[in-house]
């Protein structure tokens, strides 16, 4: 994998984590986003992502973001403030090199530093590198929600996978 190093995300890492997520948006089924966000968009995104529902980025030894990830909650309602839900995503140019289980790793420890219960995931089916990755990384398939999104003309599905903390 070589070196790369987890911090918290900023400002300053807006337009690097648009273009990765951007890219996802426009090409694969990966997000369930249809529209590219903005720079404005990006920035409050990580506004929204500060404090108890963290957002992280890894760098490589550049210096460069080369994926990030974050926590989302779960549910608006309050008897769902203990669970919440992981992000991932690596620049494709990067990936199968460990970024995202750095990312996913430090993700489960936040939540568990920040009390949360369970956290979860929800992964366009047939997204195996995804799917594989979380199971590495001690979350267990809980379900499938059948033809529950449409992207690209094509109906997907989502896999659910939880690690309870």
């Amino acid at each position: 994998m070589g070196t790369v190093s987890i911090r918290p995300a900023s400002r300053r890492d807006a337009e690097a984590i648009r273009a990765i997520y951007n890219g996802e948006v426009t090409s694969s089924t990966v997000t369930f986003d249809m529209v590219p966000r903005t720079l404005d968009e990006q920035v409050q995104w990580i506004d929204d992502h500060a404090g108890g529902h963290p957002a992280v980025v890894a760098e490589d030894a550049t210096g460069t973001v080369v994926g990030f990830g974050s926590l989302s909650p779960y549910r608006p309602r309050p008897a769902y403030a203990p669970t919440v839900e992981d992000s991932v995503y690596v620049h494709p140019d990067h990936q199968g090199r460990g970024v995202g289980k750095a990312l996913l790793t430090e993700l489960v420890r936040l939540a568990a530093d920040h009390g949360f219960h369970s956290v979860m995931a929800r992964i366009v089916g047939g997204h195996e590198a995804s799917i594989a990755l979380h199971a590495a990384c001690g979350f267990a398939s809980v379900g499938v929600e059948r033809e529950v999104g449409r992207k690209f003309g094509r109906w997907l599905d989502v896999v659910v996978m939880q690690r309870l903390l």
